[in-house]
C-alpha cells in the first residue's frame, strides 16, 4: 500500500448522501444561551455571478467560547450533530441563510483571545480542494487583537467581516467572493 495521499476529488451531484442530518438552517437549539442571529449572503464567482450549487459548512463556539466536541454532542445536539455545526446549501441565486446563537470569544491555550467568529468551509462543483475562511462580526472590540485577523493584511480584513443588516436588528450580511478585487480571504487548511 502506498503512503501517498489520494488526490482531492471534485464534488458531484451527491451532496444529500449522508448529509441530511447536518443540513440545517438552525445551527443551535432554541434553549441555547446567547443572542440569536441570522447570517445571510451570497456565494459569487470571479465575474460576480451567483454560485447555485455551493455548500457552506459552519462550526462555531457557544456563547461562552466553548466548542461542542464530539464527546458532548450526544447530550447537546439532536442526531449526534454538534451544536453550532451545520451545512447550508446555496439556492439558485447563490444565496444562503442560517440562524444561530452569536458565539463568544475563544481563549487559546496560550491565553490569547480570538474574537467571536464562525469557521466556514466551502465546497462546490469545480473545486479540487475545499476553501476555508471565517466570519467575524463588524464592530467587535476583540477584532483588533484577534491573532488570526492579525495575519490578514489590513486592507483585506473587511472580506471576513459580516456587517449588520439595515433591514433587521439581529441579522448580519456577508458574501463570499471566490475571485476578483474583493476576493474573500481564504486560509490554508
Amino acid at each position: 500500500m502506498s503512503n501517498v495521499p489520494t488526490a482531492s476529488q471534485t464534488v458531484g451531484p451527491f451532496f444529500s448522501i449522508g448529509l441530511s442530518a447536518m443540513c440545517r438552517a438552525e445551527l443551535t437549539p432554541h434553549a441555547a444561551t446567547g443572542a440569536s442571529i441570522t447570517v445571510r449572503g451570497r456565494v459569487l464567482d470571479g465575474d460576480g455571478r451567483p454560485v447555485p450549487d455551493a455548500v457552506l459548512e459552519i462550526w462555531h463556539a457557544d456563547s461562552d467560547g466553548k466548542y461542542d466536541l464530539r464527546g458532548d454532542a450526544g447530550k447537546n445536539a439532536a442526531g449526534g450533530v454538534p451544536t453550532g455545526f451545520g451545512r447550508i446549501a446555496t439556492n439558485d441565486e447563490g444565496e444562503f441563510r442560517f440562524t444561530t446563537r452569536k458565539p463568544g470569544a475563544v481563549r487559546e491555550p496560550d491565553g490569547r483571545v480570538q474574537a467571536a467568529h464562525l469557521a466556514v468551509v466551502l465546497f462546490m462543483r469545480g473545486l479540487l480542494r475545499h476553501l476555508v475562511t471565517r466570519i467575524y462580526f463588524a464592530g467587535e472590540n476583540a477584532n483588533s487583537t484577534d491573532p488570526i485577523l492579525e495575519l490578514v493584511p489590513a486592507g483585506r480584513r473587511g472580506t471576513l467581516l459580516a456587517v449588520p443588516s439595515p433591514d433587521a436588528p439581529d441579522e448580519y450580511l456577508w458574501d463570499i467572493r471566490l475571485q476578483g478585487e474583493r476576493e474573500t480571504v481564504f486560509f490554508d487548511a
